[in-house]
């Protein structure tokens, strides 16, 4: 019976044996595979090699970062990305257990750096290459392309200070004239009520003038109705006065 156990055991070692020799050996065929597209340029189907190779491992470090620079080489960047920032989460761990990673680690940062550029994201582009020069500062390419970073992520805090204080500006001149158009209505209205007062004025100096018109007139018309009443009576007693 423990003779049976034994060669149970065995034949399961065995067979997980032979399938991760078949799975390690399908993972670099297909990573040769897309080395070789990649280096004849053809980056569409070295990107389908290499998610193969990840397919059979999904924790292939070689298949990770040569996907990262098929995509990137499309200028699939966001895609591109997120394979990097796989193999920079593990960084650390990569260059302990094996000093060489740290080349590929640092070209991993000055591609990260060169996305964040494309992306006007300079101060994740500052960063990204300072960690690339960090690992590689005998790099003259990401020294270049950290001050040029730097320059571009200075222009553009200036211009987002220039932006706000136009924001201000504006919010500024906007309240002023709120505040004079509410200034200038009371304004407006004494103005209207002055001109009411005016136009009532005039009326009534118009009505008072044809008031007194009138007066005179009626007082002409009695006085000349008087004037002719008195000579009426004159000539009356004149002939009064013959008669007798």
């Amino acid at each position: 019976m423990q003779h049976r156990k034994t060669t149970i055991t065995w034949i399961l070692a065995f067979t997980f044996c032979t399938m991760g020799l078949y799975a390690q050996k399908a993972e670099r065929k297909n990573v040769r595979d897309g080395n070789k597209l990649y280096t004849n340029e053809k980056y569409t189907e070295a990107e389908v090699a290499y998610r193969k190779s990840l397919e059979v491992n999904p924790r292939s470090l070689e298949g990770t970062y040569n996907l990262g620079d098929a995509l990137y080489k499309q200028q699939k960047y966001p895609e591109a990305a997120e394979q990097y920032q796989l193999i920079a989460g593990q960084g650390e761990k990569l260059v302990q257990d094996n000093p060489a990673n740290s080349q590929r680690l640092a070209h991993v940062y000055h591609n990260l750096g060169n996305i964040g550029m494309q992306n006007k994201e300079y101060a994740k582009s500052v960063e990204a290459y300072k960690q690339s020069l960090r690992l590689n500062p005998k790099d003259d390419e990401t020294r270049y392309n950290l001050a040029l970073a730097q320059k571009l992520f200075e222009n553009q805090q200036n211009e987002d200070q220039s932006q706000d204080n136009q924001n201000q500006d504006d919010q500024k001149q906007d309240q002023e004239q709120k505040d004079d158009q509410q200034q200038q209505q009371p304004d407006d209205q004494q103005e209207n009520k002055t001109q009411e007062e005016q136009q009532q004025n005039e009326q009534m100096s118009q009505d008072n003038a044809q008031q007194i018109l009138d007066a005179f007139l009626q007082d002409e018309k009695d006085t000349q109705e008087k004037v002719k009443k008195a000579q009426a009576e004159q000539q009356q007693r004149r002939k009064t006065d013959k008669e007798w």
